[in-house]
This record gives structure tokens, C-alpha cells and sequence, in this order.
């Protein structure tokens, strides 16, 4: 969904849109918080386009759209995260690959994590691994992608690590990291493969259980209580990029002006303070 906006400091001012590419609370919106025109987080001048750009199933980040913006826009920025370089792996893009857009900067790591209910029977993931292994069947996971995406991906090497056919586990796909969740809290999966980012907002709440995240060891600050797999017996370790991109034939003038103004947002303490709310960890990467 597009969010127009206005680049004061650029000589001939021009507005600029910010896409996601997915429904609203999940990665990709939290990345489009992130973002030059609002290092503090707020949203207040925001306004949303009437066009309605949101892409579904392999339509995603901005590489392929009905009514797809010109590919020399400077004012188009388009969130992408380590899922859609997977995706771009896997040719899901079509004709489409990785020089088909100029990458800006990334604006943080996020980790993958595996997340139950509060009140769920399983207080740790040695107990919910084991209940995977005796009867697969019997849990359903949650997810905002489809099959063959890094959400599946993470559920099927779990899957592997409790000794089950990742084929036959039993996997939802939702459109966007936000209905995932609240499939979980309504009680209609049992458990959601995501990012940990995306389950920040709800860790205060006493709703939801993070049963681990695939980080190399324990995050600071309000993470620190969250376990990784690798100390609970499961070695696995699965970081996400989240960042932004332009279309391929920007000027190099413009290209560079956002170049420039990602790497003076990188350095404030504004967005250093809102990249660590929002549960993302500093991963200052330039092209």
C-alpha cells in the first residue's frame, strides 16, 4: 500500500510514495515506519493513496503490480526484506530479478521465531517439537506467506529437526505477517512461523508465548527473555534483512540523494531509538 509523502531536503522538492507489499501489521509495514519521512515513527502526516497496489501471492515488493509505477520514478521506494531475495532465488518473480531495481540501504536484522499462545500446553520448543514428532498432524501452523517462502521455510526445518516430513506438516498461509496472529489468539492455528518483530506488540500483553527465536544467541534489551533454538537442542539460526529499493533506471543523482539520506537516518538517535521498539536489530548495509 502506498504512503505519500514529501522530500523537503531535495532540491525541486518532489512526493514520494512508500510501498509494502503486504496487509498492514506485518515486516513490511513495520520496515515503511523506518523510513526517512518519519525517523520518530509518526504517522500523522501520512496518506494513503486511493490506488489500491497491494500485492498478492507471487506479486510481491513492488516487482511485480497491476498498474506497476514507472521504473524511473525517484520518488517510489518499495520495502523488501530476506524473504523476497529468497523469493528471488527461487525465480518466483518471473522475468524479474535481482538488477531490475536499484537496492537502497537496509534499515535493520530481524530474527525468525516460532510463537504459541500463552496459554498453550507447550512452554518451551523441546515439548512442542516432540508433540510435532508424535503426531504432526495434530498442529497447525500459521504463516504470512505461502509454501516455499522463508516462513515455510522455518517451519520446514523445524519440521526436519523433530524428524517430519515437512510436507506433511500442516501449514496455513496468510496474506501478511499480521493475520497470522490473530488466527493464533482466535484460537485457529497452534502456532505461527514469523518474525520476531512482528510479535513485539504482543509479548506485554500475557497472549502469546515466543517459544524461541533463530538467532545465534539471546537479544538484548526487552528480547533478553526470549530462548534461542541452538540453546534449547535445535541448530537453527535464520536472520532477515529488512530494507528498501528503487526502480532501475533512477537517476544517479536520486539514487544517491537516498543513498545519503538513509545514511544520515541511520546515524540519529530518532531511528536508532524506533529500530530498537520495533524489535529490529542494526544492520547498516549500503549498495
Amino acid at each position: 500500500m502506498p504512503f505519500n509523502r514529501l522530500c523537503p531536503g531535495r532540491r525541486g522538492a518532489f512526493p514520494y510514495r512508500m510501498y509494502r507489499a503486504r496487509q498492514a501489521g506485518g515486516g513490511f509495514d513495520l520496515t515503511c515506519k523506518l523510513n526517512p519521512g518519519q525517523p520518530d515513527g509518526n504517522r500523522r502526516h501520512r496518506k494513503t493513496d486511493a490506488r489500491h497496489l497491494h500485492a498478492r501471492r507471487r506479486r510481491r515488493c513492488g516487482l511485480q503490480r497491476d498498474r506497476r509505477p514507472a521504473p524511473g520514478e525517484p520518488g517510489t521506494v518499495v520495502a523488501f526484506s530476506g524473504g523476497s531475495l529468497l523469493n528471488l532465488a527461487q525465480g518466483k518473480f518471473g522475468r524479474y530479478g535481482v538488477d531490475d531495481v536499484r537496492w537502497l540501504a537496509s534499515v535493520g536484522t530481524d530474527y525468525g521465531m516460532i510463537a504459541v499462545r500463552a496459554d498453550s500446553p507447550w512452554k518451551d520448543l523441546p515439548s512442542f517439537m516432540a508433540a510435532m514428532e508424535k503426531n504432526p498432524a495434530s498442529i497447525v501452523i500459521g504463516a504470512g506467506a505461502s509454501i516455499g517462502s522463508q516462513d515455510w521455510m522455518k517451519a520446514a526445518l523445524l519440521a526436519q529437526k523433530a524428524n517430519v516430513d515437512p510436507h506433511k506438516m500442516r501449514y496455513v498461509a496468510f496474506e501478511g505477517g499480521g493475520e497470522p496472529v490473530t488466527a493464533l489468539l482466535g484460537n485457529h492455528v497452534q502456532a505461527v512461523s514469523g518474525d520476531l518483530s512482528e510479535m513485539v506488540p504482543y509479548l506485554q500483553g500475557n497472549k502469546i508465548r515466543v517459544l524461541a527465536v533463530f538467532a545465534n544467541e539471546r537479544l538484548p534489551g526487552d528480547l533478553a527473555d526470549v530462548p534461542t533454538a541452538k540453546e534449547q537442542g535445535y541448530d537453527l539460526v535464520w536472520p532477515i534483512i529488512r530494507g528498501f529499493f528503487v526502480g532501475p533506471k533512477v537517476s544517479d543523482a536520486d539514487y544517491q540523494w537516498w543513498v545519503d539520506e538513509f545514511t544520515k537516518l541511520q546515524q540519529t538517535d530518532a531511528f536508532k531509538k524506533q529500530r530498537e521498539l520495533r524489535g529490529l536489530f542494526e544492520f547498516n548495509m549500503k549498495r
